[in-house]
């Protein structure tokens, strides 16, 4: 088995918990303020596990050039425009449909990736990464009660076009980070990823800092007071991130971020055993096409 298959596993487990202690800070905290803590409590500990990296791993620092810093920038904008994005599309009655449509960001980050990278899929990949995303969008119709016919309509309205660009945000960061760390063309990836970690969520510490000091100052002292709950959120997201920048750094992203939506079947898994939760026919066909498209991938490609 290649590395990166386990490390985009602890990724998506790390991601999953994350997004269950995360829910809540809902309660406490603006959408806002929900997402810096993402960033204010994990950045110490991206930048001592890099120190880490070399201090007791013996790895030389990278040497940033400007293409590694411009890439770091894109990254950790179109990943903030794409939470904005997805926060503005709550705004609209038929935000269900552009939920859904939102959930096509492993096809983007594979023309992106074309695109930006040069990287490639083999045709077997991109027959699973299709099944994936069916599968994934079934999942979206079941938990939001869209109905097909809805997402044909419903293809040219606002709610629909900002959540097309919400995921082709997200699927831009992934690539970014991935061009960022392999710009530096270092002997070790491991190191390579954590560079670009660390300055990414520096960067996205400060951008947001700055904009809730201007517009939500009442959420930083919110997030600072919430620390309890907020710590633990950091630290289960920067390990998904440590284990994400890795991957990404292995792998072409769209391969790792098509792995990565096994964190669909944990909340699947999650929800049948431990919350005893009813499953739809349709959710049932969502996990099968997920799990086809993963194992795909893992076996066959």
């Amino acid at each position: 088995m290649e590395l990166w298959i386990p490390i985009t596993l602890v990724a998506a487990f790390c991601q999953n918990l994350r997004s269950a202690l995360q829910k809540h800070l809902k309660s406490q905290l603006t959408t806002a303020g929900a997402t810096y803590v993402r960033f204010f409590y994990a950045w110490p500990f991206a930048v001592f596990y890099l120190w880490g990296l070399n201090h007791w791993g013996g790895l030389a620092f990278p040497q940033p050039n400007g293409v590694f810093l411009l890439y770091c920038v894109l990254g950790g904008t179109t990943q903030i425009l794409s939470t904005a994005l997805m926060v503005w599309m709550f705004s609209f009655r038929n935000f269900a449909v552009g939920t859904t449509y939102s959930k096509t960001e492993i096809v983007q980050v594979a023309f992106l990736g074309l695109i930006l990278l040069g990287d490639t899929i083999s045709l077997t990949a991109a027959i699973a990464i299709a099944i994936s995303v069916v599968g994934i969008m079934a999942m979206s119709v079941a938990q939001t009660h869209v109905s097909v016919s809805s997402l044909i309509t419903g293809m040219t309205e606002k709610a629909t076009l900002i959540g097309l660009a919400s995921g082709a945000f997200l699927g831009a960061s992934v690539v970014f980070f991935r061009g960022a760390a392999l710009s530096l063309n270092h002997d070790n990836v491991v190191m390579a990823a954590a560079f670009a970690l660390a300055l990414g969520i520096v960067l996205q510490t400060i951008a947001m800092g700055i904009y809730l000091l201007f517009r939500e100052r009442e959420t930083l002292t919110a997030v600072v007071r919430n620390w309890r709950w907020a710590l633990p959120v950091g630290v289960a997201g920067v390990m998904g991130s440590i284990a994400w920048f890795t991957a990404f750094t292995m792998q072409n992203a769209a391969y790792v971020r098509a792995l990565g939506q096994i964190e669909l079947v944990f909340t699947f898994i999650a929800s049948i055993f431990f919350f005893k939760e009813k499953t739809t026919l349709m959710e049932f066909f969502g996990i099968v096409s997920i799990v086809t498209g993963i194992l795909i991938i893992v076996l066959l490609d």
